[in-house]
This record gives C-alpha cells, sequence and structure tokens, in this order.
C-alpha cells in the first residue's frame, strides 16, 4: 500500500490539517485569522456545511464538524465520506501529507475520517503502462494527532491494505486472473501472513468428486481450483471453525444461457465474494485475531464450449446429490454448493457464503446493500448485521421459510438449480441451505461488489464490500 497511516505527537505549522470538532467555539485564532474565523461561521451557521476547506496555496485547512446528535453509525458514515471529498481535494492540489488534528478526544471519529481518506485514495493502475503524473494521486501519508491506541491504528492499517487486496482481485480481468491465478494469489497472501494454505488441482477436484465444480468448468480451458485457507493460532478462542465460503467465478458469460445487451461487461467481478474471503483471512492473520477460521474458494470461469452443460443435464454433487440444470447461468450456487457439502467435515460453528449469486438480491434493495438470510444462526446473524451497521456494509435480512424450498422440486433429480420468477434470491440461498447441517449465513451482494460509476470512498470497480464486514465480525469474536 503506498499510503502510511501514523500517529504523530505535534502537528506542524507547514502541513495541510484536518481539524475535528463539534462546534465553533472550538476554533482558535490560534491558527485561524479573525476572517477565516467569520467564513467558517457563515457557511457552518447559513449553509448548514459540515466541511469548510481553507486554501492557503501552500497547504489547505480543513475544519470538519462531527454530528454528535447523529447515532453512531450514521455519524462514521458521514466522516467516512467527508474524508473522499478531502482525499479528492489533496490529489487535485498535489499534496503529500495530512494532519488529522483530534481537538476533542473523537477517537472513532477521527478513525473513520482516516479510514474515508485512506480507502478514497485506491488507484488500480496494473494496465496503466501510459498514466500521466497528474493522473497519479499524490496523498502518501496520513497523520493522526490523537489519543488513539496503536492497536487501533494497526486494524486500520490492514483493513484499508486488505480492502485495496480485495479491489485488485475484483478488478484483474479473466486474461490474467484465471482460476488457477486466484488460487495462486490466496497462496502468496497466505505466505505474506502465516496463514496454512492449500491449492487443490483438477484431478484432487475430480477425487472429490465435486460435481457442481466440474459441470460449470466444462465449457472452459482454464482448469478449476478450490482453495482452502486455514488460520488456526493457539490462543483460539473456539474449538470449531468459523468458515467463510466464497463464489470465484472469474468470470461469467452465462454458459449455454448466454448473457446479453451489455450485462456480460462487470462479469470478472463474479468472484468478489471469493475476493473478500481471501483478503479477510489475509487481515484477521495479519492482525493475529485469536480465532480459527477457515475460508474455502471454489473457482471457475463459466463459458461456452462444445462440451459446456446445457439446460436439462442432471449433475452429480459432491454429497451425492443430484440436481437438474434450469439455467447455465445459475452456476455459482453449483460451485458453492461443493464447497458447503466440503465444509461438513469441519464441523464448523458457523458457515458464512458470500456471493455475487443473483441479479434479484439487487432488484430487491437497489445498491445500498447486500441481501441476508440465515439458518440456525440467529446469533452470529444478528452480530453480523451490526458489523453490518458499524461499517456501512449493510445487511437486508430476507425470510428463509420453508415454504420456499417447493419452488426447487425437480421432476427428475434431487433438486432443481433454480426456482421460479419470484423471490430469486432467497431460492438460490434456498438451494445453497440444502448442501448444508450446520448453522447457516448466506449473503448476496450482486448489487454492492462493482461501483460502474464512482461511489465516494469505494471509488470505481470494485468495491472490496464484505472485508471490512468479516474483519469486524471477526474481532468481535475474538474479543469476548
Amino acid at each position: 500500500m503506498k499510503l502510511t497511516i501514523n500517529k504523530i505527537e505535534s502537528i506542524s505549522g507547514v502541513d495541510s490539517v484536518v481539524y475535528l470538532i463539534s462546534d465553533s467555539k472550538f476554533l482558535s485564532t490560534n491558527f485561524l485569522s479573525g476572517s477565516e474565523l467569520k467564513y467558517i461561521e457563515k457557511h457552518r451557521t447559513k449553509y448548514d456545511k459540515e466541511l469548510i476547506s481553507l486554501n492557503r496555496t501552500s497547504k489547505i485547512i480543513f475544519i470538519q464538524f462531527i454530528d454528535k446528535k447523529a447515532e453512531l453509525p450514521a455519524r462514521l458514515e458521514k466522516l467516512r465520506r467527508s474524508g473522499e471529498k478531502i482525499c479528492s481535494l489533496l490529489n487535485n492540489n498535489k499534496i503529500r501529507k495530512i494532519n488529522l488534528y483530534d481537538t476533542e478526544g473523537s477517537v472513532q471519529e477521527t478513525l473513520a475520517l482516516a479510514e474515508g481518506i485512506a480507502l478514497s485514495n485506491y488507484q488500480f493502475t496494473a494496465y496503466r503502462n501510459k498514466m500521466a503524473d497528474k493522473e497519479q494521486n499524490s496523498l502518501q501519508q496520513v497523520n493522526l494527532f490523537s489519543k488513539i491506541e496503536e492497536a487501533d491504528i494497526e486494524s486500520l492499517r490492514v483493513g484499508v491494505e486488505a480492502t485495496y487486496k480485495c479491489r485488485d482481485l475484483v478488478n484483474h480481468p479473466v486474461s490474467y486472473l484465471t482460476a488457477g491465478r486466484l488460487g495462486e494469489q490466496a497462496k502468496k497472501l497466505g505466505e505474506e501472513a502465516g496463514l496454512k494454505v492449500e491449492v487443490f488441482t483438477k484431478k484432487k477436484i475430480e477425487s472429490l468428486k465435486m460435481g457442481g465444480l466440474l459441470a460449470v468448468n466444462r465449457g472452459s480451458v482454464d482448469p478449476p481450483s478450490f482453495t482452502v485457507m486455514e488460520w488456526k493460532p493457539d490462543n483460539a478462542k473456539n474449538e470449531q471453525p468459523y468458515m467463510l465460503v466464497g463464489k470465484g467465478v472469474v468470470y461469467d458469460t452465462g454458459g449455454m444461457n448466454l448473457k446479453i445487451q451489455d450485462h456480460m461487461n462487470n462479469m470478472k467481478s463474479d468472484m468478489a465474494g471469493a475476493a473478500a474471503v481471501i483478503t479477510t483471512l489475509y487481515a484477521v492473520a495479519r492482525l493475529k485475531l485469536p480465532v480459527y477460521v477457515i475460508g474455502l474458494v471454489p473457482a471457475t470461469d463459466n463459458r461456452v464450449d462444445g462440451n459446456a452443460i446445457v439446460s436439462g443435464d442432471v449433475i452429480t454433487m459432491h454429497d451425492g446429490t443430484t440436481v437438474e440444470v434450469i439455467n447455465t447461468d445459475a452456476e455459482g450456487r453449483l460451485i458453492l454448493a461443493d464447497a458447503l457439502s466440503y465444509a461438513k467435515k469441519y464441523k464448523p460453528e458457523v458457515v458464512m457464503n458470500m456471493a455475487t449469486l443473483t441479479g434479484s438480491a439487487q432488484r430487491a434493495i437497489g445498491r445500498q446493500g447486500m441481501v441476508g438470510m440465515h439458518q440456525k444462526a440467529e446469533m452470529p446473524f444478528n452480530s453480523l448485521l451490526q458489523s453490518g451497521y458499524k461499517v456501512h456494509e449493510r445487511i437486508a435480512p430476507f425470510p428463509f421459510w420453508d415454504e420456499y424450498d417447493e419452488e426447487l422440486k425437480s421432476d427428475i433429480a434431487d433438486v432443481k438449480n433454480m426456482g421460479g420468477s419470484n423471490a430469486g434470491a432467497i431460492t438460490a440461498g434456498k438451494f445453497l441451505a440444502r448442501f448444508t447441517d450446520y448453522p447457516f449465513i448466506h449473503l448476496d451482494i450482486a448489487g454492492v461488489a462493482f461501483n460502474e460509476k464512482k461511489n465516494s470512498y469505494q471509488g470505481v470497480g470494485g468495491s472490496g464490500i464484505g472485508t471490512r464486514l468479516f474483519v469486524d465480525f471477526l474481532s468481535g469474536i475474538s474479543s469476548q
């Protein structure tokens, strides 16, 4: 990560600075002129501005008001979004360093503002060989003058870096990021963080009879992969693992049910769930959280070829279940089902699945959050909801009633891979739940994994959604 985040013991008079205050009475003539104070007061009272900037040519002074009346999650999200505005101004003015001055001991607010600035500074430049200097972000340092603990700053650093890496994985095209290379990237990050990582070859996958993963892969010239990442510290607070499963379809054409018009444009992002799982394990290990966690990533691309699966095919899954293929564009659930079945061997505490699974989820709630549902996992699901509000990666709980199983009945196999035209996000989750015998949570991130246009501190392209959510959840488990 190009950007560094540090705690400092004093504020330099020559650097750009953000003063975090809740009221104008905290402003001082020690660092502001009388005319500047009047300007700030006018924009605060008359225009209700929460972020005010003063350009002094060689540096920029920002006054960031904290909305103490707002509930904490909303207050922190406002500050993250302010961080994006500050970051943009700094880069436009080619400023390399910003100091955050916590004037009132507002630790959580200072961390949120720093997080917003840092996440906004991300750039994906892997294929920009002729990128001009003026397009390169100048910001390199975020310094915090606050009573923040060093451990909290380290959590911020690792969280931002893991989110950067998640975005990188999503933004790489399939011409580079094949299923095999996704496994290699997981292994590389595992070595860096101290994780145990094993990547199964196609031969191993065949020996495990993972019929869903193999069936989707039949249309590809590249072999599938299945990655197992494990973090099991000696001081882990749980005996049975918390497990994360991520959909790793590195490119989705829809298979023989080919996607039409422009619906294929951003299908390199169909592995965003896998990216979140990989980078969560990376962050957990970097932070040395005392929690036992395992990540599973089934991966392949879904392409059209002479031997590709077609509607009407019947495939046999890892656990022996037979599945009638109704639509080859409902492929993610086929590869995830094998992973969820494989997870049974660990007797997990809970399994949390994340996937860009259905357009139905996006149509239901738009781009404001992800869809979530659970089976026998009320307590961890409620904790995950709270983490979602805290980091603003919110989850909309959907029903998971038994009646939805009726939609998946097949006349010729144990189950169909797709229900009817209604409640598609729920029936997709219900299909997955058939392959579990443990507390299970399913998160559908189809609406939030990729931004076609800039979305505040999430930027353009891969949003990195999921990593901060899972890390916050697991940090909460480790601190209990």
